[in-house]
């Protein structure tokens, strides 16, 4: 048997999807979600469509031998999904948590045992609780679906299937070669990534059973709103005509922004204590992370449609005097709406930009979320930036006196927006803008699922590169650039000047190559050096080989990559006169090539994610 499957590798939950090929004609696919087997309590299996992405790491003894076993092994060391959270709830610092968001997280060393986090305020306890990577962590919960899939699908096993892994949009080429290296680690073999709102889309079309056409005409761009657990992102899908036939083309995608279901736990949590706080109840650090959990789960009751008045929140201590010592309080709906609401989701104009506040000096080691809470700001700061996102595209006209990029259409995914009350706000916000430009109101794509659209647009996609169905084009979503250090005498106090060499402009096509650049550069061989890359966004025109004169506000610095290019009978330190290439792979990194004008070398430039 032969299937075409999607991963949704998400902050808070996975999922895995497939398209039986055996079974799929036409427009009729044979797409179904699998049926996840993990613990739920010590020593009960249980299969849910969801896997919750979380690990929990048990000291010795905490838990009865046996009880984390799993159909494919009977004495894991530590639990993946619904147990883990269980547990986490009253030890959270054995619990491991958002790895998704450190794999992302350019300043840390995503191969370092380093979750669960030490906080400063370090609670009792910690010294002895194991660590391990945000890589690893992810290289567990990928283990555990292939597992699972294997187990139900014996005579068809996974890393035999064609392979689709989601990530955000906004993932760097280092966040995007750690993941595929997941993949791999967890014995999936090849994996191909797809962009997370892309995916969203195509379990849009794929639920239309081939109407979607009927909802989408040229002209039409289409608003992806993204808010999971852990980050917010926003792509630009246009509907135009390319020969009497209608194409999707992403022409945008956002920043990386840290801000999403994780945010508002805290923020609802660090209410709750307040509150508890001015009634003379005090918590350690050990029961203020516990109160982050609970107020997890009142949220989502609380958001839900239906939702009751409040919600009961327990907060245990440690000690052995459990139901004295236990706090117990009340999460209103009331607070939830004032706060998440009006706190996340605020009335602004189009003009609003993010808000950024001074650092302190010293802040604990963590996830670099974003400094304004705000998505609205950041949604009007998104669709300002991108005005000209559709100027180059047949059947768009450019509306005169416009503000912003004007969607027509909007798909929301991601497991906060299943609060209607979320979904209505930023609709209100959005057609509020385009009534104050004169646009007419966008409407909303109905029939998302949102928990499991990732993981099903993704399999639909595996789908679609056999050939079949609807593809969404547009390469890369940003150009990118090289750093090129200036020839100049030595001055104390002054660094060299920096240029930018476009290496990969905007919309190249995963897997293909750009011609070398026509300029010649000198690279050093023989001994360590750094390649300093730069991306935008809003560039469009730029074409290999253009030459900033100065790193301009419109572009942001990547991660360094290190490189030690082979001497090859050379001199080490010697300077080689190149000329640049670059490369953009199917799983979305980018490599750069040099090409020495004497001698028929090829040297590649190697990502080096190690330290960053």
């Amino acid at each position: 048997m032969a299937y075409a499957i999607g991963i949704d590798l998400g902050t808070t939950h996975c999922a895995l999807a497939a398209v039986d090929l055996d079974l799929t004609e036409g427009d009729e696919i044979a797409l179904s979600v699998l049926e996840i087997p993990q613990s739920t309590s010590p020593g009960q299996i249980e299969s849910k469509k969801l896997l919750p992405s979380f690990l929990y790491l048990p000291h010795g003894g905490e838990l009865p031998v046996g009880s984390l076993a799993l159909p494919w092994d009977a004495a894991p060391s530590f639990a993946v999904g619904e147990l883990a959270r269980v547990l986490g709830q009253k030890t959270p610092l054995r619990l491991v948590s958002s790895a998704k968001s450190w794999l992302g997280h350019a300043g840390a060393d995503r191969r370092a045992p380093i979750l669960p986090v030490l906080r400063s305020s370090s609670t009792e306890g910690e010294a002895d609780v194991e660590r391990i990577s945000p890589l690893a962590a992810q290289v567990a919960y990928l283990a555990h679906l292939r597992a699972a899939w294997n187990e139900e699908h014996e005579d068809a096993p996974i890393e035999e299937q064609d392979l689709v892994l989601t990530v955000p949009a906004s993932f760097d080429p280092a966040a995007r070669e750690l993941t595929a290296e997941a993949a791999r680690e967890a014995g999936l073999g090849h994996a191909v990534l797809l962009e997370e709102p892309q995916a969203a889309l195509y379990s849009w079309i794929e639920r239309s059973h081939g109407h979607w056409r009927e909802d989408a005409k040229v002209g039409d761009v289409i608003l992806v709103v993204d808010l999971g657990g852990g980050t917010t992102d926003f792509s630009l899908i246009a509907v135009h005509d390319v020969n009497g036939s209608l194409e999707l083309r992403r022409v945008a995608v956002g920043d990386h922004i840290l801000l999403g279901g994780d945010n508002m736990d805290l923020a609802l949590a660090a209410t709750v204590k307040q509150r508890l706080e001015t009634e003379g109840k005090v918590l350690d650090a050990f029961q203020s992370a516990v109160l982050v959990h609970a107020c997890r789960g009142a949220k989502e009751a609380l958001l839900a449609d239906g939702a009751p008045e409040s919600v009961p929140v327990v907060v245990p201590t440690r000690g052995s005097k459990l139901v004295a010592g236990t706090i117990r309080t009340d999460v209103r709906r009331l607070d939830v709406t004032k706060l998440l609401v009006e706190g996340f989701f605020p009335s602004v104009e189009i003009g609003a930009r993010p808000i950024a506040r001074p650092r302190a000096a010293l802040t604990e080691m963590g996830l670099p979320y974003a400094q304004d809470a705000a998505v609205t700001r950041h949604l009007a700061a998104f669709l300002s930036r991108q005005i000209e996102a559709t100027v180059d595209l047949a059947g768009f006209a450019e509306r005169a006196g416009a503000t912003f990029l004007h969607p027509t259409a909007v798909l929301f995914n991601g497991g906060v927006l299943r609060s209607s009350l979320l979904r209505t706000r930023l609709m209100d916000a959005l057609n509020g803008w385009l009534k104050a430009d004169g646009a007419p109101p966008a409407r909303v794509l109905e029939g998302a699922d949102l928990d499991l659209a990732v993981a099903r647009g993704a399999a639909y996609y595996a789908y679609v590169r056999r050939g079949k169905g609807v593809r969404i084009r547009g390469g890369t979503a940003k150009s990118y650039y090289v750093g090129v250090e200036s020839a100049t005498p030595a001055v104390p106090g002054l660094e060299p000047p920096l240029s930018a060499l476009c290496v990969a402009p905007f919309g190249m096509e995963e897997g293909s190559e750009a011609r070398p650049a026509k300029q010649e550069l000198g690279l050093v061989v023989g001994e360590p050096v750094q390649f300093r890359f730069f991306e935008s966004a809003t560039r469009r025109d730029d074409t290999v080989g253009t030459m900033l004169d100065r790193i301009g506000d419109d572009l942001r610095e990547l991660p360094a990559i290190g490189a030690t290019m082979p001497a090859e009978g050379r001199v080490a330190g010697e300077v080689v006169p190149v000329r640049l290439g670059a490369a953009v792979t199917e799983v979305g990194t980018l490599r750069l090539e040099a090409f020495p004008r004497a001698g028929g070398e090829r040297w590649k430039v190697e990502l080096d994610v190690r330290g960053r």
